[in-house]
């Protein structure tokens, strides 16, 4: 049987790369959190201070940083690793948060990133999240998924997940947060976030994680057996 490319977009908090982890576990795929990947470069220039708007530090900075993951057996998932360290925790914190749309908006970034990103998916079986990903990364992908949700609920999951990690923060920062990279993300010259014209629209404002999976593994099952000789 055939592998295809599964390509999920949508905005901040709507949960595609728990989605997309729990779909690329039950077709046996490569799963790739392309978030994570420009999360561990924000983190990166905070860490050394390097200015968005100095091109040439820009530049030097993305010359020295490798970006990997590894599947970790006892919490079922892949981490990110920034040169040879694990950044899975540093990444998610609130100050990478606030950086990450700006940072993700330069140009040489996206280059930098979706070069290594389309290196991984030449094989195809892979799941791979985002904001540009069935426009730009694998526009030729098979499935094309783009996830949605309100932002208020988007905006109440991502402080449960906060939370749980111990970061004091409240409501009306993150949904502050959220609605300043929704801007960001959409509005940005290079590879901004928007619907493919082939992509299927997922609302998961009102359903559960289960039925989510369920209704995008019928997708990719269907996907997969037409791509099948």
């Amino acid at each position: 049987m055939n592998k295809i490319t599964i390509a999920i977009d949508g905005f901040s908090s709507c949960g595609k790369s728990t989605m997309a982890k729990e779909l690329a576990k039950k077709l046996g795929y490569v799963f790739v959190d392309s978030g994570a990947m420009y999360r561990a470069v924000t983190l990166h220039f905070l860490q050394n201070n390097i200015s968005l708007t100095d091109a040439a530090a820009v530049e030097n900075a993305l010359a020295t940083i490798t970006i990997s993951f590894k599947f970790n057996n006892e919490k079922q998932f892949a981490e990110a690793y920034l040169n040879g360290e694990n950044v899975e925790a540093q990444i998610r914190t609130m100050e990478v948060s606030k950086m990450v749309s700006p940072v993700a908006a330069l140009s040489a970034v996206r280059k930098f990133l979706v070069k290594q990103q389309q290196q991984m998916g030449e094989e195809k079986g892979i799941v791979m999240d985002g904001r540009d990903i069935g426009t730009v990364v694998f526009p030729t992908a098979e499935l094309k998924i783009f996830l949605t949700a309100k932002k208020e609920i988007r905006a109440q999951r991502r402080l449960k997940e906060l939370e749980d990690k111990g970061q004091a923060i409240t409501y009306n920062e993150v949904l502050a947060n959220l609605e300043e990279r929704d801007t960001i993300d959409s509005t940005r010259a290079d590879s901004p976030l928007k619907q493919a014209n082939d992509a299927i629209v997922l609302d998961n404002s009102n359903i559960s994680r289960d039925e989510q999976l369920n209704i995008v593994l019928k997708w990719a099952n269907e996907k997969i057996y037409q791509a099948s000789p």
